[in-house]
């Protein structure tokens, strides 16, 4: 689709899409006579399905719901939808090299599409910028399109729009699930609060429930089996596994901050009341790391041997190191007329922030309060030591024309809403995903030579994605395992609960292991996750079966499997 034609799809009045125009947003939207009454009572609401966590994965999730004619209740802790992309600050998205074409739902490459059609028509791009092929507002090194997260939050809400106004979608910002209703195997309603103002208690039911929040948040409250942390070596036979099985052992989160150089300002920052310890942080982590925490080196994550790195937001050369400002960058000046920026804009999510010494997962409040706290610290010691102290291309120290952009995250204090997470508690699925699956070296072992270099092939595939398996270093003291993978389907297995009928995950909380989760739990597999699990849901009030008996039954299989590539996902790789 040509630039004139796409845009002439969409209205000026805040980019939300004409019904019908766009394959994968409002084309295939049903009416459905027997759709829940999303207003019951003034502490009951009931919908076809009730979503908790907006981020990517509830996101699609509502999306595909929504199109194929069902109502949905969605909740979000925060004000902003989005996840990783808006709220967590990390709109750089991890994505594969073919990316532009396949290797995702058309939903998700219609999205990015959008996000570059907004800078054209609202921004004033450079002649040479706005006839890119393919527009990088940021040109950051990690992504194909690095942007500002407000930007992705306008767009998903442009997409939200026609439901939104139509009552099809409650969207209950500011939410937190607080408890469940359940009968044997069923979820019958979720309990919820606002997490300010008047916190008023209701209730929230449906037929059908799905987990999108960050941490796997209703697996615990409803009872449902589930696992966290490292399984063992006997247990998978991973060949990336320990061989003793730790469920605490979590991978860091962290604090994204965003912030621009301004030449000649001094923006300096009070002392972070955390600074004098972190920076003289050293990770005790096996096998060890190279010296402190607050420095331009780390572990290279596939040699785990020291690598230098460089910092340079005035342009200066940092010789043959990876320039850091350079790295999750969301705007790039020179893509923009003269005089629209005094500076680039940049998001800090490095290794210098990765919070690793404690887990959100199954902890106290006070303790999860605690690690919230110690990260954003972390983060704004970074910051404080980037402005005083860093070495300088030039032999000087630190940059004091930093600044905290918290405007581009809607908040204060320059940090996201939410911590970017990168593991979650995981399902006890009908089917696991195995390191001997998707990873390039077990796959070896465990096949023959013609089907070593390409992934397992899943009979009941509902989605398809691609990113190395990457872990971060973790809680229990591990360093990077970071390794190669092989382009990966999505098992329509991993996504059923072994017990629960009406509860499925659509998150980082789906059938993966510890070291699996490495290579799932990247935006655009998030979001193909959520519209998989939608698509699921969508298809079973359809045809009036269970959500299970649909990978138990081959005809039934294959008529999802064309139903969900008939809306834009794709099931295989090209071969």
């Amino acid at each position: 689709m040509n630039r004139r034609n796409f845009v002439e799809l969409i209205t000026l009045s805040g980019g939300a899409f004409a019904s019908g125009t766009i394959p994968g947003f409002s084309k295939s939207m049903r009416t459905s006579s027997g759709s829940k009454d999303l207003n019951n009572s003034e502490n009951e609401f009931s919908a076809d399905v009730v979503i908790a966590g907006a981020g990517l994965g509830g996101f699609a999730a509502t999306m595909a719901v929504l199109r194929n004619g069902l109502s949905v209740i969605l909740t979000e802790e925060t004000d902003w939808i989005g996840g990783q992309l808006t709220q967590q600050g990390l709109s750089c998205p991890d994505e594969h090299p073919w990316i532009e074409t396949h290797g995702a739902t058309q939903l998700y490459r219609d999205f990015r599409t959008v996000v570059r059609e907004y800078y054209l028509r609202n921004y004033p791009l450079t002649e040479s910028a706005c006839n890119r092929k393919n527009l990088n507002p940021g040109d950051g090194l990690v992504s194909r399109l690095c942007f500002e997260p407000r930007v992705a939050l306008a767009v998903m809400y442009s997409m939200l729009a026609p439901y939104l106004s139509s009552g099809k979608l409650k969207l209950l910002l500011q939410t937190k699930i607080t408890g469940a209703e359940v009968t044997g195997n069923k979820v019958h309603a979720l309990k919820a609060r606002k997490t300010t103002g008047h916190k008023k208690e209701v209730f929230l039911k449906a037929p059908h429930f799905i987990d999108a929040t960050e941490l796997g948040d209703l697996l615990p409250l409803t009872g449902t089996e589930y696992v966290t942390g490292a399984e063992s070596r006997n247990e998978t036979h991973e060949l990336h596994a320990p061989e003793k099985a730790d469920p605490k052992n979590i991978q860091a989160f962290t604090y994204c901050l965003v912030m621009d150089y301004i030449s000649g300002a001094n923006y300096t920052i009070n002392k972070p009341a955390q600074y004098d310890s972190w920076k003289n942080f050293i990770p005790n982590l096996s096998p060890s790391w190279p010296g402190k925490l607050l420095d331009l080196s780390y572990s290279n994550p596939s040699t785990l041997q020291p690598k230098n790195l460089g910092f340079s937001p005035d342009g200066a050369s940092t010789g043959d190191t990876l320039n850091l400002w350079n790295y999750r960058r969301i705007i790039n000046k020179e893509n923009f007329k003269t005089g629209t920026y005094k500076g680039d804009i940049s998001i800090i999510n490095w290794p210098q922030n990765d919070y690793m010494t404690g887990s959100l997962i199954d902890v106290p409040e006070e303790e999860f309060k605690r690690h919230i706290e110690n990260s954003k610290q972390l983060s704004l010691s970074l910051f404080y030591w980037l402005q005083t102290e860093v070495p300088r291309p030039d032999g000087g120290k630190g940059w004091p024309g930093l600044r905290l952009r918290g405007d581009l995250y809607g908040t204060e204090d320059g940090l996201a809403k939410y911590p970017y997470i990168r593991e979650s508690r995981r399902i006890k699925s009908v089917f696991t995903i195995l390191e001997e699956h998707v990873g390039k070296a077990n796959r070896a072992l465990v096949t023959d030579k013609e089907s070593a270099n390409k992934a397992a092939d899943f009979f009941d595939s509902v989605g398809t994605g691609y990113y190395h398996i990457d872990l971060h270093p973790t809680t229990s003291g591990n360093n990077y395992i970071d390794f190669d993978s092989l382009p990966f389907q999505i098992p329509l297995g991993a996504l059923l609960p072994v017990r629960m009928e009406n509860l499925f995950p659509a998150n980082k909380n789906i059938g993966t292991t510890h070291i699996t989760n490495g290579c799932y739990r990247l935006h655009p597999v998030e979001w193909s996750i959520g519209e998989a699990v939608g698509m699921l849901i969508s298809f079973s009030q359809i045809k009036k079966v269970s959500p299970q008996s649909i990978r138990e039954k081959p005809v039934m299989l294959s008529d999802f499997q064309n139903f969900i590539r008939s809306q834009g996902l794709e099931t295989q790789w090209p071969k």
